[in-house]
C-alpha cells in the first residue's frame, strides 16, 4: 500500500504534509508521555513486527501493493497516537533506507497507514469491546483499520488524473482514476489483506493476553 515517489502531484502531497506535521508532533509528545522503561521494549518489539510485515508487499492491480500493517495491535495496546507515531516512523525508515514508499509522499502514507488505520482500529475496538465475542472484535479492529487506510490510498491515487495532464491529455502523475483504484485497492483489502490483518490481530493479541495471564499467575503465587 506504500505510494512511491512520482505518483502523486505536489498539489496533493504538499497539503498532506502540512496536515501531517502537527499530527506527528502531537503523536510524538503523546508517545513520550505514554512510554516508560518497562513498556519501551514491548513497544519496540511490536513496532519491529509491523516493520517486517509491511515489507512483504504483494503487487495488486491499480498500480500499488498490499500488505499487513499491525496498526490495530499497537493501537489497542498503546493507544492510537502512539500507534500512529510508531507506524509513521516505520514508514519513514522504509522510505529512506529501503525505498519502500516515497519520501515526497511520506505524509500521505503516514496519514493513511499511521493515523487513519490506528484511529479506525482503536475506535472499532472501543465501540465493540465487551459487546460481542472478543476474537470477533479483534478481527474487526484489524480488518477495519487496514481497509480504512486503503480507502485513503485509493482516493489519493485515483484523483491524480484530474490534477494534471500533458499537452495530449495524458495524466502527468498516476494514470488510473477512481474507477480503477477503488475496486482494486479497497476491494483487495476488503477481501484479502483485511482478512489477513484481522487474523494477525487476533493471534498476536491472544498471545499477548496469554503472556499477561501467565505473568499475573506467577506474581500471585510469589
Amino acid at each position: 500500500m506504500h505510494i512511491p515517489d512520482g505518483f502523486i502531484s505536489p498539489s496533493t502531497y504538499i497539503p498532506a504534509t502540512v496536515a501531517a506535521i502537527p499530527l506527528l508532533i502531537v503523536a510524538w509528545k503523546k508517545t513520550k508521555e505514554a512510554i516508560n522503561d518497562e513498556s519501551y521494549a514491548f513497544l519496540s518489539s511490536l513496532t519491529a513486527f509491523s516493520f517486517v510485515i509491511m515489507m512483504f508487499n504483494i503487487p495488486i492491480p491499480g498500480g500499488t501493493s498490499g500488505h499487513a500493517i499491525g496498526a490495530a495491535i499497537l493501537a489497542i495496546l498503546f493507544g492510537p497516537w502512539v500507534a500512529a507515531f510508531c507506524l509513521s516512523l516505520t514508514l519513514f525508515i522504509q522510505a529512506l533506507i529501503f525505498g519502500d514508499g516515497g519520501l515526497s509522499v511520506f505524509a500521505i502514507n503516514s496519514l493513511a497507514m499511521g493515523f487513519v488505520a490506528s484511529f479506525s482500529a482503536f475506535y472499532v475496538h472501543k465501540l465493540l469491546h465487551n459487546r460481542v465475542n472478543n476474537n470477533l472484535v479483534l478481527f474487526l479492529a484489524g480488518w477495519s483499520g487496514i481497509v480504512a487506510a486503503s480507502v485513503v490510498v485509493a482516493v489519493a491515487l485515483g484523483v491524480q488524473p484530474l490534477l494534471g495532464v500533458d499537452a495530449l491529455g495524458h495524466p502527468i502523475y498516476f494514470p488510473f482514476g477512481l474507477n480503477v483504484t477503488l475496486p482494486a485497492v479497497v476491494g483487495s483489502h476488503l477481501l484479502v489483506f483485511g482478512v489477513v490483518e484481522g487474523f494477525a490481530t487476533m493471534l498476536v493479541m491472544g498471545f499477548v493476553e496469554k503472556i499477561k495471564n501467565q505473568s499475573t499467575a506467577k506474581g500471585a503465587t510469589v
